[in-house]
């Protein structure tokens, strides 16, 4: 036996980390973890979109993948030192290429690589790692909006609206992302064999379900409703992050046997997969085995056994070759370095066989049009210039349509709020119940309205500021898909919530209006009413604005309140508008509690005429007394009204502006 098969043989190689290798010089690298872009004579970037055809051969080339570590900065008492922590190089010059009609499996042991490959392929997720390589389609440099576009990708966490069913989830992802030339039935017969297609005919009416508030269907059936929201647009290149997780033996076969019709129709799918059955390992076409970020073997699957042969690692005979190349490709504890040497040794032999130099002959040939500067048709064009499959006008009936079916299914909004809302108009009039036009009753009404204001201003804000940051992994992920733009999101949540924010803060001013004894007049009612419903809206736009700026839902709660407090300072009550400091006096500007309050108030004393007063006190004889003590004598309504307004506007723009950042692809 010679020293190979002694290396091989003498150590379970199960793998963990292999000692790095720079394959590639700096200059072949930018500095922003981006894939480096090769450009012609003239300078001109020669990156193209992904062409219009129904098939899709896609092929990367010497792809390198390293960590963005981060300066360290060490102190010293004389001296400061910035420490630049070493780069770990994750996947090492991995080449490959998948074919139409083709199902190909990425395999190995856990921390191989395979999920790193898969997002450097859909560039996904790629930022915090910088990446060297090239990646080809059909001959052209890929186009990540193009690349979009052309494919579906099977993310492994399943993201849903949980209120949905799992009809009405397909639905709207059929009315997104299908072609723009189908017809409405279509889409929906589209649906119903999907449905049929992976056994979810049984709870196609029932809701998704939201974990620990809302019991919804299985693990099994969201697993397997995540890969029909992406089969069903019948994609030319599809990608699938271990799909089969979940799922039991049968339905695992089930999903992989949908890929595998796929790919007979002319589809180029690439999947990665973890621990497969022998049936289903045998249904693949051919397999990339990875260890320690390389390439130890790529090719047909029932080619996989004679070159594990020829290295004196014969499969054992009635063995899983699954379990067998994941074991073999792992480190064992205790073995790391032999384990290291032997996987070295594998994947080096593979780079010199027969198959890994048709792999890199192949790879250059679909390179070969890579210099071409230009588009192949104009399909090309139109893919570069819109990701998106509908329109404008459709993108936007189909996401209010669903987010108008979250908001009105959503028991803490409907039920909760509207009993929160009724328990605190009905304790404020319990409280300030009947007051009257005197001195004493003067303090206790500006009291009342500013607390009108408070209330409206936290019961809202915190209402809503789960809206965006919540949902956020999903808007990301949907968006990237092209279903929608940024802007049609944005303004299907708040059309779609609206009503109840119109409704809740009349509601609140209708009950406690009369039971505390304010102005005895329906114009003055009603103007109180319109004060209140815009204040209530300036603060949900405030919310808006923290839950688009936040990165989750504990940034945004922690955030709020020591935003809120301030403005709700200057709003005219704890400090009296005329003692305001002058460096500080711009915050009164950005407070819909100083124009609220200063509107409320107003409209509750220009019209009082005399107030009863004793003449062993200071009093104010009447409504324009009370003002004037507040500094609000030469206040205007229509001014305040109209500045309420401007902060709704303001607020919300500067709210999508913050999501709008969030969408920047990260190349």
């Amino acid at each position: 036996m010679d020293e190979k098969q002694e290396l091989l043989l003498g150590s379970n190689p199960r793998y963990s980390s292999l000692e790095l290798r720079q394959s590639s010089t700096p200059s072949d690298r930018d500095s922003g973890g981006k894939i480096n872009r090769q450009s012609d004579q003239s300078g001109s970037d020669s990156s193209v979109a992904v062409g219009g055809e129904d098939q899709i051969t896609y092929s990367w080339h010497n792809v390198n993948v390293y960590s963005n570590p981060r300066a360290r900065s060490s102190r010293s008492l004389f001296s400061r030192k910035k420490q630049e922590s070493s780069e770990k190089h994750i996947l090492k010059d991995v080449t490959g290429i998948c074919r139409p009609g083709e199902l190909l499996a990425i395999m190995g042991a856990s921390g191989a690589g395979k999920t790193t490959l898969l997002n450097v392929l859909t560039h996904r997720n790629n930022d915090k790692l910088r990446i060297v390589g090239d990646l080809f389609v059909n001959g052209h440099r890929v186009d990540p909006d193009s690349l979009t576009s052309r494919s579906a990708y099977v993310q492994q966490d399943d993201l849903f609206i949980g209120m949905l069913t799992v009809r009405e989830q397909l639905v709207f992802q059929a009315m997104l992302r299908m072609d723009r030339h189908l017809t409405y039935d279509q889409r929906m017969g589209r649906v119903d064999e999907v449905i049929s297609e992976l056994g979810l005919m049984k709870c196609a009416e029932t809701k998704i379900g939201v974990p620990g508030r809302i019991k919804g269907i299985s693990g099994g059936e969201m697993k397997r409703l995540a890969f029909a929201c992406e089969v069903l647009t019948n994609p030319p290149l599809m990608f699938c992050d271990e799909p089969t997780s979940g799922l039991d033996s049968f339905m695992a076969q089930n999903v992989v046997a949908v890929m595998k019709n796929m790919a007979e129709r002319g589809k180029t799918i690439i999947s990665t997969i973890h621990q497969p059955s022998s049936e289903v390992y045998a249904m693949f076409d051919r397999v990339l085995l990875m260890a320690e970020g390389r390439v130890a073997y790529l090719g047909e699957v029932d080619a996989a056994y004679q070159f594990f042969n020829r290295i004196g690692l014969p499969c054992p005979p009635n063995y899983n070759p699954a379990d067998f190349f994941i074991s073999t490709l792992a480190i064992q504890p205790g073995k790391e370095d032999s384990c290291r040497k032997a996987i070295a040794m594998i994947c080096d032999e593979f780079a010199k066989s027969e198959e890994g130099i048709n792999i890199g002959k192949a790879v250059l040939e679909n390179s070969k049009d890579s210099d071409v500067n230009g588009y192949d048709s104009l399909a090309d064009i139109e893919v570069k210039k819109s990701p998106y499959k509908a329109s404008w006008l459709k993108q936007f009936r189909s996401v209010l349509w669903r987010s108008w079916l979250e908001v009105i299914r959503e028991p803490m909004l409907i039920k909760v709020r509207f009993a929160q809302v009724m328990a605190i108009a009905l304790l404020i009039g319990i409280i300030y119940f009947g007051q009257t036009l005197t001195q004493e009753g003067i303090t206790n009404i500006n009291g009342a309205l500013f607390l009108l204001l408070t209330n409206m201003t936290f019961q809202n804000v915190f209402g809503v500021v789960s809206t965006f940051c919540a949902q956020l992994p999903i808007f990301l992920r949907e968006h990237f898909n092209g279903m929608y733009r940024t802007d049609v999101y944005f303004l299907s949540k708040m059309i779609a919530e609206m009503p109840f924010h119109i409704i809740y803060p009349f509601a609140f001013v209708a009950i406690a209006y009369h039971m505390v004894g304010f102005t005895d007049d329906y114009v003055n009612f009603f103007i109180s009413a319109g004060i209140v419903i815009l204040v209530a809206n300036s603060a949900i736009s405030f919310g808006y604005m923290i839950s688009c700026m936040s990165k989750n839902l504990s940034v945004a709660l922690a955030i709020a309140a020591p935003l809120i407090i301030p403005l709700m300072l200057f709003g005219g009550f704890f400090l009296n508008s005329g003692s305001t400091p002058v460096y500080l006096t711009w915050l009164k500007y950005l407070s819909w509690f100083s124009y609220g309050n200063e509107a409320l108030l107003l409209n509750q004393w220009q019209g009082v005429k005399s107030i009863p007063c004793n003449t062993n006190q200071t009093c104010f004889p009447n409504g324009q007394a009370v003002l004037s003590f507040l500094h609000y004598e030469n206040g205007s309504i229509t001014v305040n009204v109209f500045c309420l307004i401007a902060l709704i506007i303001g607020y919300r723009i500067l709210a999508f502006l913050a999501l709008l950042t969030k969408t920047f692809r990260k190349q």
